[in-house]
């Protein structure tokens, strides 16, 4: 909004030159990241305040750590601050014009609501489980297809008219459509180097990037900011991912396809940062406020939309490994306890507790050294995931 602001105070008053630093994506990022911080730390002692004078505590489950149930009654659904510091932040500082932009705040709110839902049943209905799984899967899965739907054809084309052609194509060919090389699977560490998807291999790809990410966050946000540093981190690094594939010199330079549009997706991920340093700031151990499922489904979800767009699922996968492994540690833990049970009748344990933070827990970590670890680790994973745009 306020890029058109300053091109009409340009246009009134040609002397006002230095207007025209709101037309660099840099600037404007580093400002939508700083507008977001200030927004969340002014709001935060409200936000807690009337979380807690509306007893929005979180519940402990039963089977949970014991050392947690100290934290019973602590304010939760504290990731709408997040959700509004974005959001707030973004539209001030974006090119309205931009789809991309318009999609990933979409999803976003989108998996925010179904956090949201999640977590008033919890604390109204005071059920530790909150949404049962599969309505909260049938939710995820219809947001996460229809925004498939759409990023295969909009990363294939330039403009909302050429999309509906494409997409009125893909329908008059009877669902058989070559597309290109840039909507394939790009392969890090290898120069122009895709894997032809097609329009269905694309919609599976990226429903499974998305719902996944949104998923693997929430299974990782179980530790007082365990999960919003990772965000901060792996989001600041998708926003240069996405500056480089919307430069065309750039990516060329660098072998990366370019995606026009995409690189105002740098002022969505600086706000993210922003709001997520802001939440961190209450939400360090003893944590003030909780996200909640609110800020958790959505930031996931977010991140990986954004992947998705700059053609990066891989090195999300890269950088988010601490994400990845968390969900991949409570999948094995349930089926090989499943399968056990039903082989030998008793279930037993990979792990002396999932997610996988809690397995350190049990071990005998103190809670700041499996946060702080896991940050480290998720920071080198972030480097790794940075080399990826030169060595190839």
């Amino acid at each position: 909004m306020l890029i058109w602001l300053a091109q009409w105070l340009q246009t009134l008053f040609p002397d006002l030159g230095f207007l025209r630093v709101f037309q660099y994506q840099t600037f404007r990022a580093v400002m939508a990241a700083m507008t977001a911080l200030l927004m969340g730390l002014a709001a935060g002692p409200w936000v807690i305040r009337r979380l807690t004078s509306l007893k929005i505590g979180q519940p402990i489950r039963g089977y949970g750590m014991e050392s947690h149930h100290i934290k019973s009654g602590t304010p939760t659904m504290g990731g709408v601050l997040i959700l509004l510091s974005i959001s707030l932040s973004t539209l001030l500082w974006f090119d309205w014009s931009n789809r991309f932009v318009w999609i990933v705040l979409l999803v976003t709110l989108g998996f925010g609501a179904i956090g949201w839902s999640d977590d008033w049943r919890k604390v109204v209905n005071k059920d530790p489980e909150g949404m049962p799984s599969r309505e909260k899967y049938l939710w995820q899965s219809l947001i996460g297809l229809v925004a498939a739907l759409y990023l295969v054809f909009s990363i294939s084309e330039n403009t909302n008219v050429r999309v509906m052609e494409l997409f009125f194509s893909w329908v008059q060919s009877g669902f058989d459509l070559n597309l290109p090389p840039k909507a394939g699977l790009m392969l890090p560490f290898f120069k122009e180097i895709s894997y032809p998807l097609g329009v269905l291999g694309f919609v599976i790809l990226t429903y499974l990037v998305i719902v996944g990410s949104s998923n693997a966050v929430n299974l990782t946000d179980g530790l007082d900011g365990l999960a919003i540093m990772p965000v901060v981190m792996v989001g600041a690094c998708l926003g240069i991912f996405a500056y480089v594939t919307g430069n065309a010199v750039f990516a060329r330079y660098l072998f990366l396809p370019h995606i026009p549009g995409a690189g105002e997706l740098m002022i969505f991920c600086a706000a993210m940062s922003g709001a997520g340093l802001a939440f961190l700031w209450f939400n360090t151990h003893p944590a003030q406020v909780f996200m909640g499922d609110v800020g958790a489904l959505a930031l996931g979800a977010a991140l990986g939309t954004i992947a998705v767009i700059v053609r990066q699922e891989i090195v999300l996968a890269i950088m988010g490994g601490v994400f990845v492994a968390e969900a991949i540690s409570v999948m094995l833990q349930v089926t090989y306890f499943k399968y056990t049970k039903k082989r030998f009748g008793n279930g037993k344990r990979l792990l002396k507790m999932a997610p996988l933070h809690h397995h350190f827990e049990k071990t005998g970590w103190k809670e700041t050294q499996v946060v702080v670890r896991f940050w480290i680790i998720t920071m080198l994973l972030c480097l790794v995931g940075l080399t990826t745009l030169k060595l190839r």
